[in-house]
């Protein structure tokens, strides 16, 4: 498990932004088409995403920098735009 997690921080942070706008996000999204979005399910989408950015570019909550930095620096959208 040791040696899973140094590799993990060793991939570049723009190659995870790239994985994740690849595999993940339209995994998370698929049959978004036909839902009627409610608020609720724009949060719960939002609120996943942004756990699995922090845990990618390794930053906590503690760390207290906001969604809109670490977006920028993974080089990724919100998930409400991309619904749209």
């Amino acid at each position: 498990m040791h040696q899973t997690c140094c590799v993990i921080k060793k991939v570049p942070l723009k190659l995870k932004g790239k994985f994740y706008k690849m595999v993940v996000r339209p995994a998370m999204l698929y049959g978004a088409e036909c839902w009627p979005l409610k608020e609720k399910h724009n949060t719960k989408l939002s609120v996943a995403k942004m756990r699995m950015l922090r845990c990618m570019s390794s930053f906590t909550l503690r760390d207290r920098i906001r969604n809109k930095h670490i977006r920028e620096k993974i080089g990724v959208t919100s998930v409400e735009d991309k619904i749209r």
